[in-house]
């Protein structure tokens, strides 16, 4: 068994239409370590993030946090923490305003 601490997700705005940012890959489990947002705009913005199982799609029965995180505000989203995804699972992001929220997640990576 091997296991890789990394970025999952290297620093980057979410866009504000629902979009996957990580997929675990083949023969992987991933653990979700550290979650980050961060909103450098003058007024709050949300963030959705959908924990989503291979062959699913992001809706409401896989959302695990929307918050709305305010002006200059960083959220270190711990009800992501220690979330596991199986093969082919993937975590789905959207923010309320584009260009608006940078995310970061890392985690390991066990194969």
């Amino acid at each position: 068994m091997s296991v890789t601490a990394k970025p999952l997700v290297t620093a980057a705005y979410a866009a504000n239409s629902q979009t996957t940012v990580y997929t675990a890959p083949t023969a992987t489990r991933t653990i979700i370590d550290k979650c980050t947002g961060y909103n450098g705009t003058a007024g709050a913005v949300t963030l959705g993030i959908n924990i989503v199982p291979l062959s699913g799609s992001a809706s409401a029965a896989n959302l695990i946090m929307s918050k709305s995180i305010a002006a200059g505000e960083a959220y270190t989203f711990p009800e992501v923490v220690g979330h596991v995804l199986e093969a082919g699972g993937f975590v789905s992001v959207v923010a309320g305003a584009a260009n608006s929220i940078v995310f970061r997640m890392s985690g390991r990576e066990v194969s």
